[in-house]
């Protein structure tokens, strides 16, 4: 995989032919002042969130981790966030559909997910992983809830190099962004994030589910739910976006 216009966004890049998982790999060996970057497009053992499994056929699929410098306390919610828009507008500058932030850290396609980000902590930096569908069949898609680029129009050559060319233009950027001007930061990433003014179900870590309309993200970057009993703040969680009749989802 000749990816040189990603090099050039990002000198200190290793493409691998085939690895288990690009943030553990990361994990190990990068120094977070580098802005370094692990890619493959055949990741054997790659993870999600709450430790699920990401697979993809070898060649359909692109997983990047990138270290970065660990934000001061405040900003280490927005690192998967800001993470997830970088995702966003890369997927947006190659498909003509629209393309959306779901909270925390999903990103989708006409309602269809086509990116998952996990950011993990690591010491003196965070490494942010993504995963991007590039070329998967509709045989070949996980679930039905998910599409690929290809699928969604975007022009099969070179996609691997253009795709992780426009995302880690974008990351880096707004990584800068997030020590240098938080507040606008943090108004991108609202203005880009489709959960916020919808009716969803919070399924919490603990198994516990709340339901109402998420109204904002606070300063840490936690999504605020109006409940029938208040304003309940959520740090974490799996949100399925409600359709006004409460009897389907998105």
């Amino acid at each position: 995989m000749d990816l040189p216009r990603s090099r050039a966004v990002a000198p200190a890049l290793e493409v691998l032919d085939e690895i288990g998982s690009t943030n553990a790999e990361l994990a190990t060996r990068a120094d977070p002042d580098e802005f370094t970057v692990l890619v493959t497009t055949n990741q054997t053992t790659g993870r999600g969130r709450l430790d699920r499994r990401w697979v993809a056929p070898a060649g359909t699929s692109l997983a990047v981790s990138v270290l970065l410098p660990r934000p001061a306390a405040a900003g280490l919610g927005w690192v998967p966030l800001l993470t997830g828009l970088a995702m966003r507008r890369a997927v947006a500058s190659l498909v003509p559909g629209p393309v959306a932030l779901k909270w925390p850290n999903d990103v989708h396609v006409g309602g269809r997910k086509i990116s998952g980000i996990l950011a993990e902590l690591v010491p003196g930096g965070v490494v942010v992983g993504a995963g991007l569908n590039l070329t998967m069949t509709l045989d070949q898609l996980p679930t039905p809830t998910a599409t690929s680029l290809t699928l969604e129009g975007a022009d099969p050559s070179e996609l691997a190099d253009r795709a992780l060319a426009a995302y880690l233009l974008e990351l880096r950027s707004l990584a800068t962004q997030l020590s240098t001007d938080a507040p606008a930061l943090r108004a991108a990433v609202a203005d880009g994030c489709d959960t916020l003014g919808r009716q969803v179900r919070v399924e919490l870590p603990g198994g516990d589910e709340l339901r109402g309309t998420a109204i904002r993200m606070d300063e840490l970057g936690r999504l605020v739910v109006l409940t029938t009993g208040g304003e309940a703040v959520v740090a974490a969680g799996d949100i399925t976006h409600l359709r006004l009749d409460d009897t389907g989802v998105r």
